[in-house]
C-alpha cells in the first residue's frame, strides 16, 4: 500500500484538525463545568479528552518553551510579547543545521518575531543531522506533525503565512519537505542549502534561496543556483539572492527573507 509519509507527504488538514479536536474539547469541558464540581470535571475531562490535556488551549507565555514532545532533542517554541489575540497569527519553521539545535537558530529569527510579531517553531532532528539527509523521511516527519498540531491547538494559526525554513542541512529539508507538502507551507525560506529531496509536490509555495558566493562547504554553483534554477523551471516563484559570504547565515539576508515572508 502507498505510504506518503515515505515521500514526505503530511495530513493537509494536519494543523486544522488537531485544532479543531481541542476547541471541540474545549466546549465540552465546558458544558461539564455547568454540571459538575471543579474538581470532578478536571477528572472526567483528563479521562474523556486526552487530547487537551496534550494540547492545552490557552496560549503560552512570551519567551521560549519546549512542547514536551519527547525527553531528549525537544521542539522549541518561540512566543513574542503580545502576540495578537483577535487574528491569525503567521508561523514561521526554523530547521537548524547538521549537528545543531533550536537554540542555534532561534536568535536569528527572534528578533523578527518580536518586532512583527509571529510564532517561531524550531524543531530538533532525531539524529545530528534531518533524518532524509541520512536516508529517508522517518521520525523527524512524524515529530514535526505532532509539533505543527500542538502549535495549531493553541493559537490560530494564518494559513497564507507558514513558512519552512532552514540552514544548511536544515535547509535542504526544509526545501525537501516544503515542496512536498506546499498544501500547508505557504513559503520555503532555504539559507545555504545543499540539496533537495522531491518526490511529490502539493500546492504552490512561495520559494526564497539565498547562497554564499564563497561557501566552502557547498559550493554555490550546484547547490544554491542548481536549486534555484530547478525550482524555476518546475514553475515556482523563486526569489533568489547571493551574498558575499561563507557558509553562513547572513542577518542582512534573514530580513529580507522575514520580508519576502510577510509581503
Amino acid at each position: 500500500m502507498f505510504d506518503p509519509a515515505l515521500f514526505g507527504r503530511m495530513p493537509p488538514d494536519v494543523m486544522a484538525a488537531a485544532s479543531a479536536s481541542v476547541r471541540a474539547s474545549a466546549r465540552a469541558a465546558v458544558g461539564a463545568s455547568m454540571e459538575t464540581s471543579a474538581d470532578a470535571t478536571s477528572a472526567a475531562d483528563a479521562a474523556a479528552s486526552p487530547i487537551s490535556s496534550i494540547f492545552p488551549v490557552s496560549p503560552l507565555p512570551p519567551g521560549r518553551h519546549s512542547l514536551g514532545l519527547s525527553e531528549a532533542r525537544d521542539a522549541v517554541l518561540y512566543v513574542p510579547t503580545d502576540l495578537p489575540e483577535d487574528r491569525p497569527v503567521p508561523l514561521f519553521v526554523m530547521f537548524h543545521g547538521a549537528g545543531g539545535f533550536p537554540e542555534k537558530v532561534l536568535p536569528f529569527i527572534e528578533p523578527h518575531a518580536e518586532r512583527h510579531k509571529f510564532l517561531v517553531l524550531a524543531p530538533h532532528s532525531t539524529f545530528p543531522t534531518w533524518d532524509i539527509v541520512i536516508g529517508g523521511n522517518g521520525p523527524d516527519l512524524e515529530r514535526l506533525q505532532l509539533a505543527l498540531a500542538k502549535v495549531a491547538a493553541q493559537y490560530r494559526i494564518d494559513p497564507r503565512r507558514v513558512a519552512f525554513a532552514g540552514f544548511s542541512d536544515g535547509a535542504s529539508y526544509a526545501l525537501s519537505i516544503g515542496v512536498t507538502n506546499g498544501d500547508i507551507a505557504s513559503h520555503v525560506i532555504a539559507f545555504s542549502g545543499g540539496f533537495m529531496s522531491i518526490f511529490v509536490q502539493e500546492g504552490t509555495p512561495r520559494i526564497f534561496i539565498a547562497h554564499g558566493l564563497i561557501d566552502e562547504q557547498l559550493p554555490i554553483a550546484t547547490s544554491g543556483r542548481q536549486n534555484a534554477n530547478k525550482l524555476k523551471a518546475a514553475g515556482y516563484e523563486v526569489e533568489y539572492v547571493e551574498f558575499d559570504g561563507l557558509h553562513i547565515i547572513e542577518p542582512g539576508v534573514v530580513a529580507r527573507a522575514i520580508d519576502f515572508f510577510l509581503a
